[in-house]
């Protein structure tokens, strides 16, 4: 065989296992970008799961306040039902709101402010706050890297090629919702 077909061949190979590299590549980012939207999931799931509690506590000792807790409860349903990161981003910051509210009532009731279960829930409700934090940090850090990988190139061929579409960042909407929820008593 010519050294021609042989030099062929080498470039085919080589450009073979690129392709095959840079599509592997590209599929672990992708996965890794959905792994960490399953991680605001559980996170998200476990706030939702705490806000009924929360809210059945306040009940007990605030129930003239009615009108305040059908909206955490609908921010909630909302928040729930959101599909796509900016879907969620808004109703999101519809919860946080809300919570505020609840929680800024809840410190005209001294009697709630030193219940065992309310400070309890309270904690929990921080600690998960703070997990969903470190989950989208972690998502929009995936989303970066993805989009990253879909934007520059030669990776960019492959993405176009194979039909690789960017990703949405998990981003707060307005300046203002961008502090954490003050939760004091």
């Amino acid at each position: 065989m010519p050294l021609f077909a042989w030099i062929l061949i080498a470039v085919v190979v080589l450009v073979v296992g690129w392709y095959i590299a840079t599509y592997n590549k590209l599929i672990t980012a992708k996965n890794a970008t959905q792994n960490s939207w399953s991680d605001i999931d559980v996170q998200l799931k476990r706030r939702y799961d705490l806000i009924p509690n929360v809210v059945e506590t306040v009940k007990g000792y605030a129930g003239h306040e009615k009108s305040l807790l059908t909206k955490v409860t609908e921010a909630r349903a909302a928040a729930m039902s959101a599909k796509t990161p900016a879907e969620h981003a808004k109703a999101e910051n519809m919860l946080t709101e809300t919570l505020k509210s609840l929680f800024a009532v809840a410190e005209n009731y001294p009697d709630l402010k030193a219940s065992q279960n309310f400070l309890g829930l309270q904690s929990e409700l921080r600690d998960a706050e703070d997990k969903i934090q470190a989950a989208r940090r972690f998502y929009n850090a995936n989303v970066r890297d993805f989009n990253t990988m879909l934007q520059v190139f030669p990776t960019n061929m492959v993405a176009s090629f194979m039909g690789f579409t960017a990703r949405e960042f998990f981003e707060v909407a307005a300046e203002a919702q961008r502090e954490a929820p003050a939760v004091k008593f």
